[in-house]
């Protein structure tokens, strides 16, 4: 799995853009909030990603916080989005603006965004209550009681083709003080057993 990209901005084309990475070109879908922060071309970016396997594509999606990587990970756990509709969702309202929106169970709002209807709006609505935190942050089981270790360990089990629901349970299995390696040995023994 494409974890983060560390590279030279070559193109940007809403909402792709092309960054190499010594030597390789990665294309990668990006929402305009990213889109808008990013530097000038030929420029270093640092970029979180998130990969999706397709039978007929491999996707690659890049966002320049991780707040943003999370809540599209977060969109993308709602029945009936997909990665286009994620990226349409973070492109049109900030996270700040999604999370005012949720709270105050404001349709109207999130109907404003292209490819957004009122049925799926209310669903979004019904899904992401109680997912951000009072700061406006996703509030992931995986990112908020983490330590930076257990999101290292996460994300290991995600990459090996576990679910987030598996790998987290794996995660909180672990002693606190638990180094990566040894942590990842553990987890893989916890659920080969489960």
């Amino acid at each position: 799995m494409i974890g983060r990209l560390s590279g030279i901005l070559l193109e940007k084309n809403p909402p792709q853009i092309l960054v190499d990475v010594q030597g390789v070109g990665y294309e990668a879908d990006v929402p305009m909030s990213t889109f808008y922060n990013l530097p000038a071309l030929h420029e270093k970016v640092v970029l979180h990603t998130q990969l999706i396997v397709r039978e007929d594509a491999h996707l690659l999606f890049g966002f320049l916080t991780d707040e943003e990587r999370l809540t599209f990970r977060q969109l993308l756990k709602i029945s009936g989005v997909g990665p286009k509709m994620a990226l349409s969702v973070l492109s049109g309202l900030s996270i700040a603006d999604l999370t005012a929106a949720v709270a105050s169970k404001d349709v109207t709002r999130l109907t404003k965004i292209p490819g957004v209807g009122k049925k799926t709006a209310e669903r979004l609505l019904l899904e992401l209550q109680g997912k951000f935190s009072a700061g406006g942050n996703i509030a992931s089981a995986a990112a908020s009681a983490a330590p930076t270790a257990s999101n290292d360990i996460i994300n290991a089990l995600l990459a090996l083709g576990y679910n987030e629901k598996e790998s987290s349970w794996a995660a909180q299995q672990l002693p606190a003080e638990v180094d990566v390696s040894g942590g990842i040995r553990q987890a893989l023994k916890l659920l080969s057993k489960s």
